[in-house]
């Protein structure tokens, strides 16, 4: 059995990406699941493909696991943690956002991977996202 893992894209414009993800689990989990495909996104105007994103805004619940947002590299990087049983929202366009800082290797794809998780342990994540060409 697997995890019943859903992801929603709510915008794909020209500039902007919002993405919606949720997972209840049956305890298996989530390890480095790609949740953005930069490769996948709509161009922009002059046809242009997105290199990567910058995460703007953020709102989430977890219920009984954590979760964590990585840059895709050779190496992953942290782009989030999200704590165990909590819900909130955070704001990054006030100092421009959290930019893919990965290095060598990166793609512009965005990953995730959860922790803690058993099951019936649910996330609902809604990721706010700029793109760079």
């Amino acid at each position: 059995m697997a995890d019943s893992v859903t992801s929603e894209t709510l915008v794909d414009g020209p500039h902007n990406l919002v993405m919606r993800f949720r997972n209840v689990s049956d305890g298996s989990g989530e390890s480095a699941v790609t949740k953005v495909d930069a490769s996948a996104l709509s161009t922009d105007v002059h046809g242009n493909a997105v290199d990567s994103v910058i995460i703007e805004q953020l709102w989430w619940n977890t219920v009984g696991m954590s979760a964590e947002l990585f840059w895709n590299a050779s190496t992953n990087v942290s782009a989030r943690k999200i704590k165990i049983d909590s819900e909130g929202y955070s704001d990054y366009r006030d100092f421009g956002g959290l930019v893919n800082n990965a290095g060598s290797g990166v793609n512009g794809d965005v990953l995730l991977t959860t922790t803690g998780h058993s099951s019936g342990d649910t996330y609902d994540i809604i990721v706010a996202m700029k793109k760079v060409y």
